[in-house]
């Protein structure tokens, strides 16, 4: 047993499990397990990377404030890296977000603005609810002297994962990997393991998975904004998008993530979220599809924990 000095510590060096009782062949789905870390996401490892990469630069100065418009799963990650440096920190949050998630953040110290919604309902926020949210989070960050994070556009986000979650998953599965599957949202999970992932051998297929109507990644128009998939398919090119990256496209209705988000829990004992189903069921449509070998081994992506949902 180890001993960590701070719950820092714990974020990255996440386990792969294999969902062998939801997806019993062929071929095998493995998951990395980001639902676990403290803050309750894959956005630990990118809250951290952040917030270090500013402090070291100078852009972040002992006790300075942090601000940040998120979804939710950012905040969290903030919130326990802040907590545990010394930066009061401030999440600016459409208000259709799961309202567990503004709770989780109470709970980590961190102070939640609620900004109201211009077109989306409870449980499915729009880019243009996005929009709003960080246009406040801007104005605050800047009356009140904060570093503003600005997740969309810093590349330490990406980094986290090129860095981290890429090599981790190919050293667990010591190279054995013929498939990378993740839903995409600001970008910096699918744009920085499936670089990683390339870098180490080109021929790994990597998959991105948006929201069923929201598919504008796949040159699709937006004919549906409002969808369960939280933090995901705002229907916008993300900044650090780059579509080398990608082999296909794959789309998950509301149902399937429901369905597979279920399976999930019941069958493998793994609470998570709407997009970890989603990523699952990705998974198990690309394996069914033929474009990979016999016993193909596919990645993915358990994004969170299902405590952030009602």
């Amino acid at each position: 047993m180890i001993v960590r000095p701070s719950a820092l510590d714990l974020i990255g060096g996440t386990p792969l499990v294999e969902l062998r009782r939801i997806h019993p062949g062929p071929g095998r789905i493995v998951a990395k397990a980001e639902h676990i870390q403290p803050g309750g996401s894959v956005k630990d490892r990118a809250a951290l990377r952040v917030i270090r990469d500013a402090r070291d630069s100078g852009r972040l100065g002992p006790g300075q404030a942090v601000v940040e418009m998120t979804s939710g799963n950012m905040g969290s990650g903030l919130a326990v890296v802040c907590g545990v440096l010394g930066h009061p920190f401030t999440a600016v949050m459409p208000a259709g977000n799961s309202p567990e998630r503004a709770r989780m953040l109470e709970a980590l110290g961190a102070e939640v603005v609620l900004v109201p919604q211009v077109d989306g309902q409870p449980g499915e926020v729009t880019g243009t609810d996005v929009k709003a949210a960080t246009e406040v989070a801007v104005d605050l960050a800047a009356r009140r002297g904060a570093f503003y994070v600005d997740q969309f556009h810093n590349p330490a986000c990406v980094a986290a994962h090129e860095e981290g979650t890429g090599p981790e998953i190919w050293q667990a599965l010591d190279g054995r990997i013929d498939a990378f599957v993740a839903i995409v949202g600001t970008g910096g999970t699918f744009v920085g393991t499936a670089r990683s992932l390339k870098s180490r051998r080109s021929g790994i297929l990597c998959a991105a998975v948006e929201p069923e109507g929201a598919e504008v990644l796949a040159g699709q128009p937006l004919v549906k904004p409002k969808h369960l998939l939280q933090g995901t398919g705002y229907g916008v090119l993300p900044p650090h998008w780059d579509p080398d990256l990608v082999d296909v496209f794959l789309a998950v209705s509301d149902d399937d993530a429901i369905e597979w988000r279920k399976k999930l829990a019941v069958r493998e004992g793994l609470h998570v979220g709407f997009s970890a189903g989603a990523n699952v069921c990705a998974a198990a449509k690309l394996l069914a599809s033929g474009r990979l070998p016999p016993g193909a081994t596919v990645a993915t992506i358990l994004c969170d924990t299902g405590l952030k949902y009602q």
